[in-house]
């Protein structure tokens, strides 16, 4: 229900921050800035109107330049944790054979919690999971539940934040304020280093790597607002 009301306010927050200094890839909104966020707010972050932040941006980009989505979309497709305008844009283009899921989302298709996914091997060609992992006690039993029910033909993004040297995780660490501290958010169990990607590897998963630099122009970067906090792409495939 709410991000339907969100969708419905969009219009009328475009008017409000009309502009031509930024613009964004998922809405089309052309905007005077785009706003801080984060715990220490970083700038060019979150957009106005449709709330996505940098790493949703970038993502999107990907999908339209590097992907035949839009010409040949999947068939099944799943999508942790949804965010409203790329529920949106997902319903839209894959229509009957896209799903939501979450653990405790009201409003979402599947209740799923990823270390025990109650689905079939195979049973998705594309599955998008954004800064979930890093929420989750056992992220390598999620990875191979992820690895187990794509398919041979599918792809999977899945991303974290990267913001220490290795990864870095405590189960003994509970207290809110003290996970906050260490790993930089009170609901986060661990901190997550560039040998990310070969948890990725040791759930069996072929990995690309993908930066905004590789297929974006310093210009777009500036106008986009795809950030160095923006990270970097996860593709992966069996």
């Amino acid at each position: 229900m709410l991000r339907k009301i969100k969708s419905k306010l969009r219009p009328l927050k475009r008017l409000y921050y009309i502009g031509n200094r930024r613009r964004c890839p998922l809405c089309k909104s052309g905007l005077r800035e785009f706003h801080g966020f984060g715990i220490i707010p970083r700038k060019d972050a979150k957009c106005p109107v449709c709330e996505t932040l940098e790493r949703h941006r970038l993502f999107w980009l990907y999908i339209e330049r590097l992907t035949d989505f839009h010409a040949n979309p999947p068939l099944k497709a799943l999508h942790i944790v949804p965010e409203t305008i790329l529920e949106e844009k997902f319903r839209s283009l894959i229509g009957g054979g896209y799903y939501t899921a979450d653990l405790s989302m009201p409003d979402v298709d599947l209740k799923m919690d990823i270390m025990n996914i109650k689905l079939p091997d195979n049973s998705f060609n594309f599955i998008y999971c954004s800064h979930v992992l890093e929420h989750v006690s056992d992220d390598r039993k999620a990875m191979r539940e992820f690895y187990r029910i794509l398919s041979v033909d599918g792809l999977a993004v899945l991303l974290v934040p990267i913001t220490a040297e290795s990864t870095f995780e405590d189960p003994s660490i509970k207290d809110p304020q003290e996970r906050l501290r260490i790993f930089g958010q009170a609901d986060h169990v661990r901190r997550y280093g560039p040998d990310y990607l070969s948890r990725l590897e040791e759930a069996g998963f072929i990995v690309e790597k993908i930066d905004r630099r590789d297929f974006l122009t310093a210009d777009e970067i500036e106008k986009m607002g795809i950030t160095s906090a923006a990270g970097e792409l996860y593709i992966c495939r069996k």
